[in-house]
């Protein structure tokens, strides 16, 4: 595998590699900073090696050693999402294949963009202050110097000191806990993780958290009031391991817990390693969301043991994790379910299409990212146009069975290592070396380099979707002297996956009248429906039909949590309702201040508050 430059570091990872990482932090809620001393094991890869080159933004750089040694550093000019380099000279020449120990002592800035602070007010418990990290994808270097692209893998050791009413938990296994020796009301936790992980999957949290055990090797982790509620959501998570490693292989990372956070969480869950990170819109009290959790099981396979080299090649990483995600599905319910969540799928990527645009290079599946913030390019196209050649290829392959032997092979021969999409495709012919001449037919360069949807729709078996598309043609075609045809009998058999495939289907079609909308909330009651899928569905269709009512509705959906699937939609829903415009902004400018920065960002692109970033062509 050849070395490839990444546009969204400035770190010299072509020069050296770091092996290990040893991380110290004192957290300080009062200034909401972290004071950190990290320690880098730096391996040589060129001959008379002495200068390097770490990712940092925002830090605050103290002193930095070289093996004890006092080493010369200057930190250089500051870029818009990139931050800046931290040139490090040392004192010393080393030979290729030489270690160097490279300590830097530092601390955070209270903007930091991996880390967002919550006050009482903000959490559940409403008694103790809050602290979650997100990395993905650039933002590790906003709260440690690293080499912050995903070319690196390393180990980790850390020590956390917090104040003794509240736990510290990461990306890691706990190595046991001491009172602070520094300071009697702190206490110091450790982890330790063994397996080699780019920096993007360092993650910490601290909080006023409590576990329950839901497996043998798992635990759920929140705050008190949301504990048991999540233990009962997530019992199927063994049996979700045990089936995912049926298909991938082995478990390498020891346990699997699950973290369910503050509703301000931007995403619907994050890999971290040992500890999966998780919105608090998953609690659904009815299980239906739990395809959320066996995404992230399936990332301990593709994303965090495979990886992508550079945020270029993302899909590997997604479309993967959604193929898996969905064999699972599979697995654990049959064949018709995996290829009722394709068609949703497919919906999703029809709408993110429709969002950029169609000649966005955003949906392209390899992006260029050259001068692009990797959030920016962030939506469901690496999921889901990723997911879609992976099943286009089973279909040519011999099907899943023939397919996922594949996938196991490319996982279980790329282990511990970072790939780009070249070294996948390469492996597709090796593996699949007696259908060459049906692979040489796929036209790979538009799946890979052209925007717009894939050039080849796959043909799902809509067993499952056809009520649901029936359903959306009633109302889409039915006139207004015919609404008293529909009763709740409509969905009473619908399991909550068809609803959300119902109204999925409606957002695809023109906006039905206002008068269909209040029927349909009088025969359906969806207003009622707390599943967060279905509920922001819902709540959409109502906006498209001017219907008032579901103002207010929509605002409170889209501040009492911040998950961005949900919110982004929504405001930008409300604000394409033209009358209640300026409440929408002033709304969000009101709740800005406790909103995710990452998440606080797009919707101020999308509200029209701040440029749009253009991609490169």
């Amino acid at each position: 595998m050849a070395a490839v430059a990444d546009a969204s570091s400035f770190s010299s990872f072509l020069k050296c590699i770091t092996k290990h990482l040893n991380l110290k932090y004192s957290v300080d809620f009062d200034s909401q900073v972290l004071k950190g001393k990290v320690a880098l094991t730096i391996e040589a890869l060129e001959d008379k090696f002495s200068t390097l080159t770490l990712d940092t933004k925002d830090l605050k750089i103290f002193k930095v050693t070289a093996n004890g040694q006092e080493a010369k550093f200057t930190v250089g000019a500051s870029h818009s999402f990139k931050g800046a380099p931290l040139e490090i000279t040392l004192p010393f020449d080393l030979s290729r294949g030489q270690h160097v120990i490279v300590e830097v002592t530092f601390e955070t800035s209270p903007k930091a963009s991996a880390l967002q602070w919550l006050t009482p007010e903000q959490t559940a418990g409403k008694k103790h202050p809050y602290l979650f990290s997100q990395c993905q994808a650039i933002h590790c270097r906003s709260m440690v110097p690293c080499q912050d692209t995903p070319s690196v893998k390393h180990t980790y050791y850390a020590q956390v000191s917090v104040p003794r009413d509240l736990v510290a938990l990461m990306s890691a296994v706990p190595d046991g806990q001491e009172v602070d020796p520094q300071d009697s009301s702190r206490t110091i936790y450790r982890f330790r993780q063994t397996v080699p992980m780019p920096s993007y999957l360092i993650a910490v949290v601290v909080g006023a958290l409590e576990s329950r055990q839901i497996g043998p090797r798992s635990s759920v982790w929140s705050e008190k009031e949301m504990v048991d509620l999540a233990a009962f959501e997530f019992t199927e998570t063994e049996s979700m391991l045990k089936t995912a490693e049926n298909l991938a292989g082995p478990y390498v990372w020891g346990q699997y817990n699950i973290l369910v956070l503050p509703p301000s969480f931007p995403y619907g869950g994050m890999e971290n390693p040992c500890l999966t990170f998780a919105t608090p819109t998953l609690l659904a009290g009815d299980k239906s969301l739990s395809n959320v959790i066996a995404h992230e099981i399936s990332h301990s396979w593709t994303g965090n043991l495979v990886t992508n080299r550079t945020w270029e090649h993302f899909w590997l990483n997604e479309g993967h994790t959604v193929y898996l995600e969905r064999m699972i599905a599979r697995h654990l319910h049959n064949e018709q379910f995996r290829q009722f969540m394709a068609m949703g799928g497919w919906n999703d990527l029809k709408e993110a299409v429709n969002t950029f645009g169609a000649k966005s290079p955003f949906t392209n599946l390899v992006i260029n990212m050259e001068d692009v913030d990797p959030d920016d390019a962030f939506s469901s196209v690496p999921y889901e146009k990723g997911f879609a050649l992976l099943y286009h290829l089973e279909e040519l392959m011999g099907g899943p069975e023939v397919f996922m032997g594949f996938v196991k092979s490319y996982i279980q021969l790329f282990a511990y290592s970072s790939v780009i999409t070249e070294d996948w495709k390469n492996y597709l012919y090796v593996y699949f070396k007696d259908k060459v001449d049906v692979l040489n037919k796929v036209d790979w360069n538009s799946w890979f380099h052209t925007p717009g949807m894939p050039p080849v729709k796959p043909e799902y078996d809509s067993t499952l979707a056809d009520a649901c598309i029936a359903l959306c043609q009633r109302w889409t075609k039915v006139k207004e002297e015919d609404l008293a045809s529909f009763g709740p009998e409509d969905i009473q058999g619908f399991s909550s996956h068809q609803i959300i495939e119902f109204l999925s289907l409606l957002l695809q079609e023109e906006p039905i009248p206002l008068s269909h909308v209040k029927r349909m909330q009088e025969v359906y009651n969806l207003n009622s429906k707390n599943n967060c899928e279905i509920r922001v569905r819902w709540l959409r269709v109502c906006l498209r039909a001017k219907w008032e009512e579901a103002v207010p509705l929509g605002l409170k959906m889209a501040t009492e949590q911040g998950r961005q699937k949900f919110t982004r939609p929504l405001y930008r829903e409300l604000y394409g309702f033209e009358k209640f415009r300026a409440e929408v902004v002033e709304t969000f400018l009101k709740h800005r201040p406790c909103m995710h920065q990452v998440t606080a960002a797009l919707v101020a692109k999308d509200l029209k508050l701040e440029q749009a970033q253009t991609p490169s062509q």
